[in-house]
């Protein structure tokens, strides 16, 4: 089973991330943070993953340590269940529609951590996420999955849907880029390697 676990505990949060790449979109999500627990299904569900996500943090505060620790966690997560990520697709593209919004999400899983985000937001919130925290939170993602991640919102009205289209597309995108080719038993470089 392609599985990681990890808990970070620091004096700000205590957060606890267990996801299966071969799942059945199973979640059972609860950071505190309903915006962030409504993405987090629907990344679960949308890429077929199962993740559990258990989140202690300083709420009273604001929200930008939980949701960054629970992405730091999910980014470890991803790597420890890929190992050494012989066999896999590694990379992988996905659009997602979301009513009037569309979302485009590109990832290449070759151990080179990077992010591209593009997207703009007309509320500074959704629920309790701040905004302009979501770039914060994939780039987390890319940096500590070690996965070069490029996420775009092409356009939409809604704030709501833009965001929701974003993370289905990473959903799907990791899907396809974590699925093992049958055709391949070794690492997916012309290296002979991924980057450590």
């Amino acid at each position: 089973m392609r599985a990681g676990h990890i808990h970070r505990k620091t004096g700000e949060t205590d957060v606890q991330v267990a996801l299966v790449l071969d799942g059945q979109g199973r979640s059972q999500v609860h950071t505190g943070i309903g915006f962030l627990d409504h993405m987090l299904d629907l990344f679960a569900s949308h890429g077929l993953f199962d993740l559990t996500v258990r989140a202690q943090g300083d709420l009273a505060v604001d929200e930008h340590h939980t949701a960054e620790d629970v992405f730091i966690c999910l980014g470890k997560a991803l790597d420890q269940a890929l190992g050494d990520r012989r066999g896999i697709v590694r990379t992988a593209h996905s659009y997602v529609p979301m009513d009037e919004a569309l979302a485009r999400v590109a990832v290449d899983l070759g151990g080179r951590p990077y992010c591209v985000f593009q997207a703009e937001f007309s509320t500074p919130r959704l629920g309790q996420l701040a905004t302009d925290l979501l770039f914060h939170l994939f780039e987390s993602l890319a940096i500590h999955g070690r996965l070069n991640l490029h996420a775009a919102v092409l356009y939409g009205r809604n704030d709501h849907h833009r965001a929701e289209a974003l993370f289905k597309a990473l959903a799907r995108a990791l899907d396809q880029a974590t699925s093992l080719d049958p055709r391949r038993s070794d690492v997916p470089s012309t290296k002979g390697t991924l980057i450590a």
